[in-house]
Parts: structure tokens; sequence; C-alpha cells
């Protein structure tokens, strides 16, 4: 009897271990199949951070006006921006600080600052469908005019605006003024410094760098600037860019688009002036 009750107390002591290292795996099974789901959520957690990252850093590149330096590294993206600029501009009539006609029948003021992102924001959304319409077709010349507004510092305003007038004693301020908007560096950042526009000449079609280093110095285009700055206080401007509009030879009014991307706004009140 006893040795019965000792095989039955070591059948049940084995079931019992049995037992227990059933319920020892499940419950190592069960724990790595948590650590395995944790693991997967946290991939898909880093998965969706690193998308949102890159649409943040997208967005903030997007929006910060280009680069700290502005100036593209690569040959590549420089020919694509000068080859984007003469497609804009090329072939139409320079005089100066004027785009388009001498006599084209309206004339558009358009006053900006070279550092100012809205203005590259109006350079990159509206202004091409208007060059385009309006000034390439004869209806329509752009003059434009210096207000300080973006940029910080008044001597590095006053320069960067009168190299690109010194490029305007070429009939090619139009191409120093777009590539500047269009390689535009990150606003506050201190990019606009000799080599940066030095570097903007070297790539404005057939500009004589010589020559352009020489006008650089004349003492009429720093009083264009004051001038401008003070013709932007006559009219209460105090933002870029900011405009007059109106048939040429006449005296012309404020136009607010309300928008610097679509054209539409501007389409409209030049229509409205050729019929009026």
């Amino acid at each position: 009897m006893s040795s019965s009750g000792e095989d039955d107390e070591g059948d049940l002591t084995r079931k019992q271990r049995r037992d227990q290292a059933r319920e020892q795996r499940k419950a190592l099974e069960e724990a790595e199949a948590s650590k395995a789901a944790r693991r997967t959520r946290l991939t898909q957690l880093g998965i969706v951070i690193a998308i949102v990252a890159a649409i943040i850093v997208a967005i903030v590149v997007a929006t910060s006006g280009g680069s700290k330096k502005g100036i593209p590294a690569s040959k590549t993206e420089k020919n694509a921006t000068v080859a984007e600029v003469s497609s804009l501009v090329g072939g139409i009539t320079q005089n100066g600080n004027v785009l388009g006609n001498p006599k084209a029948p309206l004339t558009l003021q358009y006053f900006g600052d070279l550092e100012c992102p809205i203005c590259k924001e109006f350079t990159l959304g509206a202004l091409p469908s208007i060059i385009q319409q309006w000034v390439r077709t004869g209806k329509l010349k752009i003059e434009y005019r210096s207000l300080e507004t973006a940029t910080r510092e008044a001597e590095v305003f006053k320069t960067q605006q009168v190299a690109a007038l010194a490029a305007g004693k070429q009939n090619k301020m139009w191409y120093f003024v777009e590539l500047f908007y269009h390689e535009q560096g990150e606003e506050d950042s201190g990019y606009v410094t000799e080599s940066y526009l030095q570097k903007l000449a070297q790539q404005v079609p057939g500009l004589n760098l010589t020559q352009w280093t020489s006008d650089r110095s004349d003492p009429t285009l720093p009083n264009i600037v004051t001038n401008d700055a003070k013709a932007a206080s006559n009219e209460g401007f105090t933002g870029t860019p900011s405009f007059l509009v109106g048939k040429t030879g006449s005296s012309l009014q404020k136009l607010e688009a309300g928008t610097y991307t679509e054209a539409a706004p501007y389409n409209t009140a030049f229509e409205k002036l050729l019929k009026a």
C-alpha cells in the first residue's frame, strides 16, 4: 500500500511539474508575444515620428526662404535656376529698373526688399503669370523700386539694392533681382555677403562683371534707393511687396490684390484699367 501511495505521490509530483513547466512556457510565450507587439508598436511609432519630422523639415525649408547660404552648391542647380529666370524675363526689353516695353499702356511699380521672403513668394507665385500675360505682350511695364523691410542692416540693404541697380546699368537688373529671389537665403542669417553678391552677378547672362563692379560705385545709385524709400513713405507703404498701378504717364494708385501667389486679382485690375 505504501509503495502504491509513493507511486501516486511521485506521479502527482511529476504531473505538477509538467503543469508548472507548461504554465511557465505559456507565460514565457505570452511575455515574448507582448514584447514583440511592443517592438512592433515602437517601430511603427518611430516610422510615424520620422515621417512627421521629415514633413516638418520640408515645411521649414519651404517657408524659410531657402538655405542659409542661398546660392546653390551644385552647378546643375545653378544652371537650372538661371534657365528658369531666363525663361521668365529673357527676350523682354529692360531699361534700368524697368521690365517691359517703355511705351506699354500700363505701369506697375513694385516696391521690394531683396531679402523679403514675401517678395520671393510673389516672384514664384503671381509674377510669372503677370509677366507672361501682360509684360511679354507689351501691355504692362514693371518698375522695381527699393523699400527696406526685411533686411536688418541699412548698409547691407543699400549694398544689395545698389548691386541690382548696377546690373541695371547694363539693362540686366531683372536677371539679378530674380536670381536673388530664387536663391534667397534664410532670413536674418547674414547670408548677403560680398561673395554672395559676386556669385549672383556671375550667374547673370552676359553681365560684364568689370563694368558691374565699377558701376556699383556710381553715386547716383544710392540716391535712387533713398528716393524710392521716400516715395514709399509718401504712399504710406510699410511692407513689401507693395504696388502702385495705373496708366503710363498718369498718376498711379495703390494696388492691394490680397494675394501674392494668385495672378487673378492683378489681372482684374489691369483689365479694368485698360477698359477705363
